[in-house]
């Protein structure tokens, strides 16, 4: 019997023995400081240079225009900040989905405070074929030349919608704005090239596919297009001075590590995962009468790991303290401390009691079979329980 089952790679998700294997041998065997000038600074940096080709052959990219980050909450904010607080920014104003995580949507409402104009665009609502897209029309309504900056994530971190990218990038160069993209959720999930969707920037992750927490990326176009942007953290001028610091050698060495194995294994992956998550969905929906899935068709558009469930009539965080073995959440870890129902799922129309109803699970690279079938029977054992105790 499985006693802990982890269904929330949404979250994040386990470091890759193989990566890891990588990682400790930077931090153990070639623990130089990549910007001294003796042998082991000059192999760190080496090992570096070699990651970064990697990530950038993955993204179709070039190298130079790779920053590495903490995280892509730091990525997001220097994205969002670097461009708008630029001395040469004279646009002041910026168009998002109401949807996108709150690494992006706080550091706009701090935007905003400082005079700013912030449009949320809503996306299309639970009754539409295409929900959780940002409604299109009003998007490039929204944008126009006072337009600096618009932010748009790749893929939902809560109900797994696609955005339409490419269009919106086209929409963005017509009128000389730039398109900011929190690729967090994309980035090892599906394919993520730069050379055909014409984004300026674009945020990720290490520990989103199966890297380790504390590394992240962004991308910063430097072809075609001037993209400026003011630094937050100086001192030292690594990175073209635009994020200073000692490079964190062995969380960029695992990232291009986990990023080769993603990209190598993404439609094995794909394929599996998207069954696993079916499977999931099936037995639930035969063991729990009126279950509603949340968020785009599974054929529509839609990350293959990711399940947004409506359990009726019981709440969300209460099945989930009723069957601790299997993790899963009720929204954003990042927004764990916010007590408020899932920004999400209000904006594609969902009521508050709803969205207090709803779990969201993320399947990985590592589940099985037999953890979908174990989480099923015990999610559909506790949620019977909660009903009779409710009646």
């Amino acid at each position: 019997m499985t006693d802990r089952i982890y269904l929330d790679h949404h979250s994040t998700t386990p470091c890759d023995r193989r990566v890891a294997e990588v990682m400790q041998r930077m931090l153990v065997d070639e623990f130089g400081n990549a910007s001294s000038q003796h042998l082991f600074g000059q192999a760190a940096a080496a090992a570096v240079v070699e990651s970064t080709d990697e990530m950038a052959a993955a993204l179709e990219v070039l190298p130079s225009e790779l920053l590495f980050t903490s995280g892509a909450t730091e990525s997001n904010t220097l994205a969002l900040y670097g461009v708008c607080r630029h001395p040469r920014q004279r646009r002041r104003k910026i168009v998002t989905a109401a949807t996108e995580h709150p690494a992006v949507l706080d550091p706009l409402a701090r935007l905003a405070q400082e005079g700013f104009e912030v449009v949320h665009v809503p996306p299309y609502p639970h009754s539409h074929p295409l929900v959780g897209q940002v409604d299109m029309e009003a998007l490039l309504e929204a944008i126009d030349d006072q337009t600096a900056l618009v932010s748009l994530m790749w893929a939902n971190n809560e109900i797994g919608t696609l955005q339409p990218l490419q269009q919106v990038a086209e929409r963005c160069h017509q009128v000389g704005a730039l398109l900011h993209c929190d690729a967090t959720q994309a980035i090892g999930r599906v394919p993520v090239s730069l050379a055909k969707v014409d984004v300026d920037l674009l945020s990720g992750s290490a520990h989103k596919f199966y890297g380790p927490k504390g590394v992240g990326m962004l991308y910063v176009r430097q072809t075609g297009r001037r993209v400026r942007l003011r630094p937050m953290i100086e001192g030292g001028g690594q990175q073209q001075g635009l994020r200073s610091g000692t490079l964190n050698v062995p969380g960029i060495v695992a990232m291009g590590r986990a990023l080769s194995i993603a990209m190598a294994q993404l439609d094995s992956d794909t394929d599996r995962i998207g069954g696993l998550r079916d499977r999931l969905w099936n037995k639930l929906a035969t063991g729990v009468d009126g279950l509603q899935r949340n968020g785009p068709a599974f054929e529509a558009g839609r990350l293959a790991g990711n399940l947004n469930v409506l359990f009726p009539g019981v709440e969300g965080e209460a099945l989930m303290a009723a069957v601790p073995s299997v993790a899963c959440s009720s929204g954003s870890a990042c927004n764990s401390v916010n007590p408020e129902p899932s920004h999400v799922l209000l904006a594609i129309g969902r009521s508050e009691a709803e969205a207090r109803s709803s779990l969201r699970f993320g399947i990985g690279r590592f589940n099985t079979e037999q953890e979908i079938d174990t989480a099923a029977e015990r999610l559909i054992a506790a949620y019977r329980h909660l009903r009779t105790m409710l009646a």
